[in-house]
């Protein structure tokens, strides 16, 4: 059973930090590998996408047949039992009424003879990794399309593998619940470069988006800058907080959703209360033996798990803030109280009826998070990540002759004479004859 450690106790420091190294890093290792992929579908487009779809999934098909028809779509979603169509569409109805919510606008201000603002407008289009053969989750699909489709993005292209030929059903199903059309056969990192560089069966995109194994996030990294990425994600994780109030098991339970997902998963609990910490560690072991992910959840929780027992509140959310978790729970009696203490987590779920499987797939948030600790610096998967920003400007005459003195004076302070002149010679100083804006004002230009 997992031993609860004691802040001030031997071993405490040391141990909580072993778990805060969990990284990102570990794509270097594949990379001469990926590299070598990407390269060749950059170089040799369809052909190399259907080697390596022929090598990596066993499926030999032309670069024509990549495509899903829509008609296989449309026939995969009413294949599907009605009760699972009911679960896909509610959540999906959910996950667009969220995401509705973060819409940008466009903003234009006026003062002193100048109209500046910004330009809100969608990303044309968007390529969807979906992950299929064992890992198939049609919750994925939903949470990467519909913030897309809220954004207005014109193009959302996704691609999944099908291993020995297989689709799942529910994973074409919800991509017809969303709304995408253009969907392939081809995975891993051979896919990722086609939708980066573009082939003759799949045409480029401006950002790539969605979950993936290691080849696929290193894929990802490797073609960043030729097109935006949302993020490079790691194993699942997740932070309880507790006060010791609350079920055990409910804790034990939640602990466990995320250690199932990965052997590398991360669930750690904080408590003020080191009782309840031992009660979940009996728990984690009595559900364990119950569970059919039980040989990938017992890796995670016996190489990434850990209890530990704080003094305090405060101690317990300072810790939750340096550990920056994918998934924080506030498993206390005053969540809301405790959320002001918070300034790190991908995703905060407040109380002991709302568990992270609610994220997960129906609640309407994004389940896309940041993980490894870069909660501190990244948000989670939203509309802003599908529209892109311009700045406007706008300037009258007078607006012009107001500012001109400054930019120029600056212009000149950093030695660049091109851009004084610019300003100048509309406002009737420095070469040339008149000015446009003296033009303008039917004056002459002053020696």
């Amino acid at each position: 059973m997992k031993p609860v450690l004691r802040s001030g106790e031997a071993g405490f420091g040391a141990a909580f930090d072993r778990l805060l190294g969990r990284s990102l890093d570990d794509t270097a290792r594949v990379e001469p590998a990926v590299r070598q992929i990407v390269d060749a579908v950059r170089d040799r487009g369809d052909e190399a996408l259907v080697a390596y779809t022929e090598r990596f999934d066993g499926v030999r098909r032309a670069a024509a047949d990549l495509r899903v028809p829509e008609a296989e779509l449309e026939a995969a979603y009413r294949s599907i039992p009605a009760a699972d169509r009911d679960a896909l569409e509610l959540a999906a109805r959910r996950i667009e009424a969220f995401h509705a919510h973060q819409r940008e606008r466009s903003w234009f201000v006026e003062e002193d003879g100048a109209i500046l603002g910004q330009r809100v407008t969608p990303l044309e289009a968007v390529g969807l990794y979906v992950p299929g053969g064992k890992a198939s989750y049609p919750s994925s699909v939903l949470m990467n399309a519909l913030p897309a489709r809220v954004a207005g993005v014109a193009r959302i292209a996704m691609v999944c593998p099908t291993p020995g030929g297989e689709a799942n059903p529910h994973v074409w199903a919800a991509a017809w619940i969303a709304g995408v059309r253009e969907v392939y056969r081809v995975g891993g990192a051979q896919a990722v470069a086609a939708l980066a560089y573009g082939t003759a069966a799949i045409p480029a995109v401006d950002k790539i988006v969605g979950p993936g194994n290691i080849y696929v996030a290193t894929a990802k990294r490797l073609v960043y800058g030729r097109v935006d990425i949302d993020m490079v994600a790691g194993p699942s994780e997740i932070l309880v907080v507790s006060d010791g109030s609350g079920d055990p098991a409910w804790v034990a339970a939640d602990l466990l959703s995320q250690a199932e997902h990965d052997e590398m998963a991360t669930a750690v609990l904080v408590t003020t209360d080191p009782a309840f910490g031992r009660a979940v560690a009996a728990a984690v072991e009595d559900q364990l033996e119950r569970l059919p992910r039980q040989r990938t959840a017992r890796a995670s929780w016996d190489a990434r798990g850990g209890i530990f027992a704080v003094d305090t509140l405060d101690d317990a959310c300072a810790l939750a803030n340096r550990f920056a978790p994918e998934h924080l729970e506030l498993a206390v009696e005053r969540p809301w109280e405790a959320l002001g203490r918070i300034r790190h987590a991908g995703a905060i779920f407040l109380g002991h009826h709302t568990p992270e499987a609610l994220g997960d797939y129906a609640a309407g948030p994004n389940h896309v998070l940041p993980t490894a600790g870069t909660a501190r610096f990244f948000s989670p998967l939203g509309v802003h990540d599908f529209v892109k920003r311009s700045s406007v400007l706008a300037f009258s005459v007078g607006g012009l002759a107001a500012l001109a003195p400054q930019v120029v004076h600056v212009a000149r302070l950093e030695g660049l004479e091109a851009h004084a002149r610019a300003a100048e010679i509309r406002v009737g100083e420095g070469q040339g004859s008149r000015s446009k804006v003296q033009r303008a004002r039917g004056g002459n230009r002053e020696p």
